[in-house]
């Protein structure tokens, strides 16, 4: 099951990277505009698939004074 979800995302990273070397290239309006619709449609599915595969976002910045420590009167249990 997560090999399945691995090679979808590979798919989408990698349907990503080719629209948007195609966006470098000389393309006409309408081209431009499909190209980038089907852009942000692979990013859309692939944000989903990788938020349903690891629920713990680890990429994101933590915020300014925030504390990995657990809040006050609760115990930490690893």
């Amino acid at each position: 099951m997560i090999e399945e979800k691995f090679a979808r995302l590979r798919t989408h990273r990698n349907n990503i990277d080719r629209y948007r070397r195609l966006l470098k290239t000389e393309l006409t309006e309408l081209e431009r505009r499909f190209i980038e619709r089907r852009l942000s449609e692979e990013q859309t599915a692939m944000d989903e698939l990788a938020a349903s595969t690891f629920p713990v976002r680890f990429n994101q910045p933590m915020l300014a004074g925030a504390s990995m420590a657990p809040p006050a009167g609760e115990a930490c249990h690893v």
